[in-house]
């Protein structure tokens, strides 16, 4: 694959990168199905990334009709990566070999490796026979939403589709590799302004937020909303906080140490509750919440914005559900993506249904949010959330990062990329937009690293 990025480098036309034949393997980040009880009997916080994690050549598949071969220069870390690494909280080749059922082409991802990665940015090399909209030579990033059309569902939206999957995680081939296999519906243009690192790490979490927060099927955030974001300063949190600034709302940022409030002031974010310093408790021990603690959530949310949210952003999952359901405003919404620290969740469901709120559910985004996100970032208007760029033979370490919660933000991989800040094709747009403003977060990273050299 080195001589495509030489070739890309170069500045070779589309036709001429058409025309450079595909290698019959390439270099991956990926499992193995012959290791994945590995961590048996080990705790989720002891299991490493680094261990089951291995970078080698892996065979090429075939191209399907509505594919492109991608050349990958970049990708990203999410916390999929991080659970199909420890095999938590179940082994994904059994998502594999579900796929690997459905037809001659889901066949092909029914093996005993599983190539990781639901982000990318990177160069189309060679496009399928049923793909139109794309060509040899175009730049793009893509969304990680892997599903086709036969389902009715999946024409009114179709992440309701029966058999959608995420990219990289219930999929094979996906973006921590030199070369990818990525459906045509996946593709969005890369931002011109941007890096191959800043464009690679924004897709999976800031399509989320967006469907989450702006997009028609779940919080229908309008302006003035007030939205209390837990995970403020992460891959998440930090779009969501600045899509709701965009959007003329209020964001109140739940964050674990002064350094990642200082970060989110620098964001625009004025109301930030530090949690460490604060000390909540919201589980007295392992079975039992303590409501005195959501009350004391919930004065320290009004005490600065002088109500209650109108939305509350939730993914951590078990240990904040009960909280959120609390604090959050008669009639108000409690959307929730995801559950990272457990997904067997508790809450007094008198708050609920006795102050007419709702929990709503959100999953990705369809092509269209996630479209509509990637717009947002070339025009500038949100930010990436990149803080620190690993090589692909550090996978292993960036994943074990994000299972720690060491990092901010989200973590670029560079694959074909041969170092940093490559890729942007638009400097005087990136200047008009403010260098200060697109490296915000990895600034704010190392800065940090240094004060703690």
């Amino acid at each position: 694959m080195r001589q495509f990025a030489d070739a890309i480098d170069a500045g070779a036309s589309g036709s001429d990168l058409g025309a450079m034949p595909i290698p019959e393997s390439f270099r991956a980040a990926h499992v193995l199905r012959n290791e994945q009880t590995m961590f048996e009997g080990r705790a989720s916080a002891d299991k490493d990334p680094r261990e089951a994690m291995h970078i080698g050549e892996v065979a090429t598949p075939e191209l399907a009709p509505d594919e492109v071969y991608l050349a990958v220069m970049a990708s990203s870390i999410n916390f999929n990566t991080v659970w199909s690494s420890i095999f938590e909280p179940l082994p994904t080749f059994g998502f594999l070999d579900r796929l690997g059922r459905e037809s001659r082409w889901g066949a092909r991802h029914a093996l005993d490796y599983h190539v990781l990665g639901s982000d990318a940015a990177g160069v189309v090399l060679q496009v399928g026979s049923a793909v139109r909209n794309w060509r040899p030579g175009d730049r793009v990033v893509v969304h990680c939403n892997y599903v086709d059309d036969q389902d009715p569902a999946a024409h009114e939206d179709s992440m309701m589709a029966s058999n959608q999957r995420i990219w990289g995680f219930e999929s094979n081939f996906g973006g921590l590799a030199d070369l990818s296999v990525v459906k045509a519906n996946q593709l969005m243009p890369k931002p011109t302004h941007l890096s191959w690192e800043e464009s690679a790490v924004n897709a999976l979490c800031a399509s989320t937020s967006y469907r989450m927060l702006v997009g028609e099927h779940a919080a229908r955030m309008k302006q003035g909303d007030s939205v209390l974001v837990w995970g403020a300063s992460g891959g998440l949190g930090g779009y969501a906080c600045q899509l709701v600034l965009n959007g003329g709302g209020v964001p109140i940022g739940v964050v674990s140490s002064p350094d990642k409030v200082e970060l989110l002031h620098q964001l625009g974010v004025d109301h930030v509750i530090d949690r460490s310093a604060e000390g909540y408790r919201f589980w007295a021990d392992e079975h039992t919440q303590d409501e005195r603690e959501w009350r004391r959530l919930g004065k320290t949310v009004r005490g600065l914005i002088g109500e209650d949210p109108d939305i509350v952003f939730e993914h951590p999952g078990r240990s904040t559900m009960g909280a959120s359901v609390f604090v959050a405003k008669r009639g108000g919404k409690i959307v929730t993506c995801a559950a990272t620290t457990g997904y067997m969740i508790e809450y007094d469901n008198r708050h609920l249904w006795m102050r007419l709120k709702q929990i709503v559910a959100s999953h990705f985004a369809n092509y269209a949010e996630a479209w509509a996100m990637n717009r947002l970032i070339g025009q500038g208007r949100i930010q990436p959330t990149l803080s620190k760029t690993y090589t692909l033979d550090e996978t292993g370490l960036a994943a074990w990062q994000v299972h720690g919660n060491l990092h901010e933000g989200k973590l670029g991989v560079l694959c074909l990329a041969s170092g940093p800040g490559q890729g942007i094709t638009d400097p005087d747009k990136r200047e008009q937009i403010g260098e200060d403003k697109i490296t915000l977060f990895a600034r704010h990273a190392a800065s940090l690293e240094a004060a703690n050299a």
